[in-house]
């Protein structure tokens, strides 16, 4: 799908100007170079390494008759790829990439062959990126990565909350949210770390894929349901009001009726806050693509609806919590087409509007949250 959805951005850039230089950059670019360069109209395909380049390599580029394929075998790569930024319009949350590249293999992912082996930003590079965000008046930091867990691996002499530990000194950040992780990161050691740092978020985005041990053994997935369970437990005990979120991957190969259920059981037992499901769509290079027994589209579907319309009763009930109580809202910009309505984020993720006639971006205030909507919750700033 993800491949598809490339081809058609392509074609329709021409579409929309037959002069332009059309360069391909990314994963699409790494796993399929000679695919891609043979796309009517591109001029230059680049993968997942150099893109701090991609100015130059245009440049270069452009002065050609020929198509140029820029790249190059990315399991050779060693080196975290500096990219900073120190600014983004119209954003009052700082994503920060401190990662890249995995080592994990499941069976379903391209991933690793797209982006390479695990490589970590070096803690000064990040520590300076994160001290220039909170001068430019950035509040909330988001650290992300392809397996932000592997953080510090190749390094040897740090980790990822080592890194947590060392940004929440930075004055002026007054909230840190991590990116995906898999919850064997979360041991006991970790979480205990993380309870003497109140600038971290209470929302933990835990990578689930399915709620049955025998599908995630198939997905080559490192951990079982009740070990998963054991750190949402932890976390819930230590860090009331928390926001617990996943991913979920429907019509795995070989997932049957009872496995199915299985993962229907669980999902209601660890009661998520929000989910992202997703149909199994197989990877051309994949183990999970050559799997014989393969899921149809229909029953793709009918699962997909089926955990989709949990995942928005749990979402529900977990909004309804903070019905008429006061929560800290760090607002973010004005809603599109409101003059005077803002949203922003609670730290446990929750979306809310509120009105104001002050210009509120970027600051963090108490608001009473109102009324449930489609997507947010409406409140009132106190």
């Amino acid at each position: 799908m993800g491949d598809r959805k490339s081809r058609q951005i392509i074609r329709r850039a021409l579409d929309n100007n037959p002069d332009a230089f059309i360069a391909v950059v990314g994963c699409y670019s790494q796993i399929s170079p000679d695919k891609v360069i043979e796309i009517q109209g591109v001029k230059l395909v680049v993968g997942t390494n150099e893109r701090a380049k991609i100015v130059e390599l245009v440049e270069y580029a452009m002065d050609k008759e020929e198509k140029i394929n820029m790249v190059s075998d990315i399991m050779e790569v060693r080196e975290f790829e500096e990219m900073s930024i120190k600014n983004y319009k119209s954003r009052t949350r700082a994503f920060l990439k401190i990662q890249e590249g995995c080592d994990q293999y499941c069976s379903y992912c391209i991933i690793p062959y797209a982006r390479g082996h695990i490589r970590s930003r070096r803690p000064e590079s990040i520590l300076e990126e994160v001290k220039q965000l909170a001068q430019n008046k950035f509040k909330e930091i988001v650290l992300t990565g392809i397996h932000v867990a592997s953080y510090g691996r190749d390094l040897g002499n740090t980790s990822l909350i080592e890194i947590i530990e060392l940004l929440h000194e930075v004055e002026g950040i007054e909230r840190i949210r991590m990116s995906s992780v898999e919850p064997k990161t979360l041991n006991d050691e970790f979480i205990e770390r993380l309870t003497k740092l109140p600038k971290i978020c209470r929302h933990f985005h835990l990578s689930l894929q399915s709620g049955c041990d025998a599908t995630l053994k198939r997905m080559n997935r490192k951990y079982t349901t009740e070990e998963y369970l054991r750190v949402v437990d932890r976390l819930r005990e230590v860090f009331p009001e928390v926001a617990i979120t996943t991913d979920l991957i429907v019509g795995f190969p070989g997932e049957t009726e009872e496995e199915f259920k299985c993962t229907v059981d669980f999902i209601k037992r660890v009661d998520f806050s929000g989910m992202h499901v997703f149909k199994f769509s197989p990877r051309e290079g994949t183990p999970a693509a050559e799997h014989k027994n393969q899921v149809s589209p229909q029953v793709k579907e009918q699962r997909s609806k089926i955990i989709t319309a949990i995942a928005h009763d749990r979402e529900l009930t977990f909004k309804n919590k903070f019905l008429n109580k006061k929560m800290d809202v760090l607002f973010e910009h004005k809603v599109e087409g409101q003059s005077s309505i803002y949203e922003g984020l609670t730290d446990n993720y929750i979306r809310v509007f509120a009105a104001s006639e002050q210009d509120i971006k970027g600051i963090i205030l108490p608001v009473e949250l109102k009324a449930i909507k489609e997507d947010h919750i409406e409140g009132m700033l106190v």
